[in-house]
């Protein structure tokens, strides 16, 4: 797994449940270093053994902190420049969502070796959406609907999503549009941020 994957579980941990919850868990899944590299490539196994360590030890289902994450490479402050990247999405969060399609290859623009699975997105109506994930990532789809939840937020819509897995591998989140100027949203500008 690509090691900038790995160095957003770390920071979130981190950010959320504090430095020694993190190197207690890298010691507890057997690692023999406790910072991953964000250009490194690891083995599936070390992510999948640190990911089910935490899971136990914060008594919390993977798909919920994978969820929680998501939320978090959005809404914190210490991921503001994935939060730009995703706004430029679209000025709606409609916009957004047909942005999608398009993601894991800007990704791919940005960072070669990130390969995300692909996302396809399905219009049934105005209000009613459909998200494919492709397989390949394992908990891809709880991550985006961390990220599809904190985006609404940030635009200040009003969704309900559910998430599920297919017979064929892929994952479906569904996303039902309430409203879409329920509240206020982030405050973002498409210049350039000042200093």
């Amino acid at each position: 797994m690509h090691g900038l994957i790995n160095r957003a579980i770390q920071s979130f941990v981190c950010a959320t449940y504090g430095r020694q919850c993190w190197l207690q868990a890298t010691q507890a899944a057997g690692l023999d270093f406790v910072e991953f590299e964000a250009m490194l490539i690891y083995e599936a196994e070390v992510s999948d053994r640190v990911l089910d360590v935490l899971c136990t030890e914060l008594n919390r289902r993977k798909s919920e902190f994978l969820e929680d994450l998501g939320t978090y490479l959005v809404s914190h402050a210490n991921m503001e420049d994935l939060r730009r990247l995703l706004r430029f999405g679209g000025v709606t969060y409609v916009e957004f969502l047909h942005s999608l399609d398009d993601l894991s290859d800007r990704v791919r623009l940005a960072v070669s070796d990130l390969t995300l699975p692909d996302l396809e997105l399905l219009e049934n109506s105005p209000a009613e959406y459909q998200l494919y994930c492709s397989p390949g990532l394992p908990g891809f789809s709880s991550v985006m609907t961390g990220v599809l939840r904190a985006m609404a937020d940030d635009y200040g819509a009003l969704v309900v999503l559910s998430n599920e897995e297919r017979r064929t591998g892929s994952e479906l989140i569904s996303i039902t549009l309430i409203e879409s100027a329920f509240a206020e949203g982030r405050h973002f500008e498409l210049g350039a941020r000042k200093s």
